[in-house]
């Protein structure tokens, strides 16, 4: 059933658009943002030698390394001053959630209101510049290792000087793109940061549909499996545009009150469930964990010896872990499904929500407010988590097996998708309203005009 926000906004005419300056203002400052962000992916880390770095892709590419660079947009590949993207300041923020739900003292930072956000906010800019440090010194140390390992000569002159260079660089780099993401966020269109992260996922579209009809065209690749993989982007799009925007909306009821004419009149409002609460991170978290020995064995190089215990338990692990394996899939979705309960019951605490509709006076029909609307807000919510982690696990396990049947590199996965779909929905959703809006300003200025004329 579609929200009266949702009605209102189908009934909008596209024939504002053109008088619409501000919305039209903000549409190009986001471009532009986006048009530098991608400029900034091909300006390369000082000390860098561009030509080593292409056979240094082939020998990194399979593990986690794979998953940032597509979120990078390729920055990570060409190990460009926004190598490491927005991925820190993701995780830091995903941390501070956590720990704002877990910990008292931030749980009441949470509760202040603007200050307490902004406070979090600031400790979530400490944390990234934290992990951009880490990731960056150790991002510089590997690609100083694969001159030994792999005969592969990344860095002009290695050294501490290279490293420090590195890493401030990588740092100042991924603070610009918060920067330009809060001036997207503020003075353009969507939110900024994850625009950022759809801009590198969808600027590397070209560069697959070329390949994929290159494949086709020398035969390499069957026109049926072509046509499948474009059935199965445009089922994936409709199933995720679908379940995105699906909720379970609960009655709210509030008492009775005295309207002007005497009447007595109850307020009802609805609290809306998202069916997939826990959004993009359990197939983040989930491959990030699956993909992890690939990767640390990757840049350990030859320094690991198959010979001793742990090189060949990570040589195992490498076998049984690798894409499209029947361990792997089923791993990665026994990890998104733990995740997608994890994630919820992180985000949404049933008590809290339950004390503050009996604080406002509202209250489930047929359900006592306390305790008993706590319990049966986490019984739906259980519920429908049930699903919403189904729906995850299909449209990130589904890509994963056509890779495994086709053997066809296909960075289009579930979470890209997931990602592109979310932000595009999110940022036309904000478009309306900005359209809404200024619908509702010409009425007014009309019909201030029509009461001076009378």
């Amino acid at each position: 059933m579609a929200s009266r926000a949702d009605s209102i906004a189908s009934n909008l005419s596209l024939a504002n658009f053109s008088k619409a300056t501000e919305l039209k203002n903000r549409i190009w400052f986001t471009i532009g943002a986006l048009i530098v962000f991608r400029f900034l992916s091909f300006v390369p880390l000082p000390g860098i030698n561009p030509i080593a770095l292409r056979d240094l892709a082939d020998v990194t590419s399979g593990g986690i390394v794979d998953m940032f660079n597509m979120f990078t947009g390729g920055s990570l590949e060409r190990m460009s001053l926004i190598a490491l993207g927005v991925m820190p300041y993701i995780t830091a923020s995903i941390v501070v959630q956590m720990a704002a739900a877990l910990h008292p003292t931030l749980a009441a930072l949470k509760k202040e209101g603007a200050s307490g956000r902004q406070k979090l906010n600031q400790y979530t800019r400490y944390g990234t510049v934290f992990l951009c440090v880490i990731q960056g010194w150790f991002l510089a140390s590997g690609l100083e290792s694969f001159a030994n390992s792999q005969g592969i000569q990344a860095v002009v002159q290695p050294g501490y000087m290279f490293r420090v260079g590195a890493v401030i660089s990588l740092v100042g780099g991924t603070m610009f793109l918060l920067w330009l993401g809060e001036q997207i966020t503020s003075r353009g269109i969507g939110n900024g940061v994850s625009l950022i992260i759809m801009a590198g996922i969808v600027a590397q579209f070209p560069t697959f549909t070329a390949n994929l009809f290159e494949g086709g065209r020398t035969g390499s690749i069957a026109p049926g499996i072509i046509i499948g993989f474009i059935v199965m982007i445009v089922v994936l799009i409709l199933l995720i545009s679908f379940f995105e925007r699906a909720q379970r909306r609960l009655l709210i009821q509030y008492p009775k009150r005295a309207t002007q004419r005497g009447m007595m009149q109850a307020d009802r409002s609805h609290l809306p469930l998202k069916l997939n609460t826990a959004g993009v991170i359990p197939p983040i978290f989930a491959s990030s964990l699956l993909l992890l020995p690939l990767t640390i064995s990757q840049f350990a190089g030859n320094s690991v010896n198959t010979d001793s215990t742990t090189g060949s338990i990570i040589v195992t692990l490498n076998q049984y872990l690798a894409h499209g394996q029947p361990l792997y899939m089923t791993l990665y979705a026994i990890g998104i499904i733990f995740f997608c309960f994890f994630y919820t019951a992180v985000v949404f605490n049933p008590e809290e929500t339950a004390e503050n509709l009996k604080k406002n006076g509202g209250f489930i029909p047929g359900i006592r407010p306390g305790k008993r609307t706590s319990d049966y807000l986490d019984y739906v919510l259980t519920r429908i988590t049930v699903v919403g982690a189904i729906y995850l696990t299909i449209v990130c396990v589904v890509p994963e097996y056509m890779i495994a049947q086709t053997g066809i590199p296909l960075f289009l996965g579930g979470t890209s998708l997931l990602i592109v779909v979310n932000v595009t929905v999110d940022t036309i959703s904000q478009i309306q309203s900005h359209l809404l809006a200024h619908q509702y300003g010409d009425l007014i200025k009309k019909a201030k005009l029509k009461g001076r004329m009378r």
